[in-house]
């Protein structure tokens, strides 16, 4: 065979393109390695947000759960403003939620599975009046079902308003904290919201 056309042969051999069965493994391994990382972080930055609404959403139950007991009186008409336990009556503790509270005092110890209204029906369902919206305008069944309320009042220290006295003592000043939580899947519960207002009494 002559020298050229040997040359020529050898030299489109040569010149030949494409991939190997390694180079296209490692290709597609890269791409797969690829694609799960940018699935990762679109689930990361869904969680991070639906985490950040649930925080917003429990940070506004928790003010208006401070703003109900502020709403009331210190104390019950001649009560004594310096009262120990604090607790409901009995006629208080009768409503079939916390309508019937009417002082500061009635509020302590408070803790409610589920969001719930004054009436106690399910925050989202309520006409905040004591009956359910129409179907139309509730939440999504459930949606605060695994969420948790807690309300209580305990005197501070006049002279530094971030202690808790110990169990007895009573002061000019009391601390209502709210704080919400919900529900994780391993059973325990993750705070969401907490929320601390200190309200001092005033001698008429």
């Amino acid at each position: 065979m002559p020298n050229g056309i040997l040359s020529t042969r050898t030299s489109n051999r040569q010149r030949r393109g494409g991939f190997t069965l390694v180079e296209a493994m490692t290709a597609l391994t890269v791409a797969s390695m690829a694609g799960a990382m940018i699935l990762l972080a679109v689930e990361t930055s869904v969680q991070t947000t639906h985490y950040a609404m649930e925080e917003t959403i429990a940070m506004g139950m928790a003010k208006q759960l401070v703003d109900e007991v502020l709403g009331c009186r210190y104390t019950a008409p001649g009560g004594d403003p310096y009262q120990y336990p604090f607790s409901a009556n009995s006629y208080e503790k009768g409503g079939n939620g916390r309508e019937r509270f009417n002082d500061t005092d009635d509020f302590v110890d408070i803790e409610t599975i589920g969001a719930k209204d004054i009436w106690n029906q399910p925050l989202g369902d309520s006409d905040n009046q004591g009956g359910l919206r129409p179907a139309a305008f509730r939440a999504p069944e459930n949606f605060f079902a695994d969420w948790k309320q807690e309300i209580d009042v305990y005197y501070v220290d006049n002279d530094d308003l971030s202690q808790r006295l110990p169990a007895g003592w009573t002061s000019d000043h009391r601390a209502v904290e709210a704080i919400i939580s919900r529900k994780l899947p391993n059973g325990e519960y993750q705070e969401l919201a907490r929320l601390r207002r200190v309200f001092a009494y005033v001698p008429h």
